[in-house]
């Protein structure tokens, strides 16, 4: 590990890149969620995807352009660095809802990644990931309204606030 960063540095470093993650699917963001992989990253997402982390995001984001809306929240995330190397599990929610001819339905997945990384080219990004689907449900909603501001996109008002501020 190099002398001028610190364990503290490197958690944070990881647990931003996690949030990250869930800000590139809610927003459709592929370059954003490409740069969490390294190049050579790969992802076991079971039955729903096995290959690259980019391909990853790629179908990630294709399935969600179909959605109504969707929100991920990462939560409780232990991370345990080893120099280069780290690991971390990461408890993700995400709420997804979709237009069904009989009405609006919303499907609720919890799941866990189990990530390892390193640093490599002065950054840390993900080298694989297994997601552990906990449980999910599927069930009808009456929604209380049309939808917010929020948008799926880069025209979402984050990316005015935020703007290159989390290169």
């Amino acid at each position: 590990m190099s002398a001028s960063r610190d364990l503290a540095a490197d958690r944070r470093a990881i647990a931003d890149a996690l949030h990250l993650y869930a800000r590139a699917v809610d927003r459709l963001d592929g370059p954003l969620g490409h740069a969490l992989w390294h190049a050579d990253g790969t992802a076991d997402y079971g039955d729903y995807y096995q290959g690259s982390g980019r391909g990853l995001i790629d179908r990630i984001c294709a399935d969600h352009s179909g959605l109504l809306a969707h929100c991920h929240q990462m939560t409780n995330m232990v991370i345990a660095l080893d120099g280069d190397r780290a690991g971390s599990e990461t408890y993700c929610i995400a709420t997804l809802r979709m237009q069904r001819p009989d009405g609006q339905m919303q499907m609720s997945v919890w799941t866990r990644y189990v990530d390892r990384w390193s640093w490599r080219d002065g950054r840390w990004a993900m080298d694989h990931r297994i997601a552990l689907r906990e449980f999910d449900e599927i069930r009808p909603v009456q929604p209380l309204s049309a939808g917010g501001m929020g948008r799926r996109d880069r025209d979402d008002p984050s990316y005015a606030v935020l703007g290159n501020l989390l290169q």
